[in-house]
């Protein structure tokens, strides 16, 4: 073997952002994160690799025993078929274990506590997405998020000045 075929070939970012939901940040304090699968159409993996994808607007619910992504929006692309019918905000359908449903149950019955989508990434060629357990934050809190957040671009540009 020579050493031209031992060379590392780079290899794209393994954890490939696709949508990111910075309003949950801002408006819940996130308490716990978990990965869950998505159960996608044709169309939408395709749409998703063209990153057309927003779930600022979406939110997780429970029911039946089964955890569904709604109000998330994936633009379809202009060359899906002409015979699908593509739905940009259907119900997307989690894939979690048992184990992991039977927490986030719990979580959303205590006071306050909702599950928001944080992040839609690529994760070894398959959608993943980043939800967590949130609690709602209040106006004080907010404003305090914000401060902190300006006081610590203040303090990297003071730095950077040095």
């Amino acid at each position: 073997m020579n050493n031209a075929s031992k060379q590392k070939v780079a290899q794209p970012d393994p954890k490939s952002s696709i949508a990111q939901n910075k309003r949950a940040r801002f408006d819940y304090f996130i308490e716990e994160k978990l990965e869950a699968g998505l159960a996608l159409q044709g169309w939408e993996v395709k749409s998703l690799r063209a990153g057309k994808a927003q779930i600022t607007e979406g939110y997780v619910l429970i029911k039946d025993g089964e955890a569904f992504l709604i109000g998330a929006h994936v633009t379809p692309l202009r060359t899906v078929s002409t015979h699908i019918v593509a739905d940009p905000t259907r119900t997307r359908k989690l894939l979690l274990n048992r184990r992991e449903l039977d927490r986030l149950v719990g979580a959303v019955e205590r006071k306050g506590h909702t599950i928001v989508p944080l992040e839609l990434y690529w994760k070894q060629g398959k959608v993943k997405l980043a939800i967590g357990v949130a609690k709602g934050k209040q106006a004080h809190d907010k404003r305090h998020t914000e401060k902190d957040r300006d006081w610590q671009r203040e303090k990297s540009r003071l730095l950077r000045k040095r």
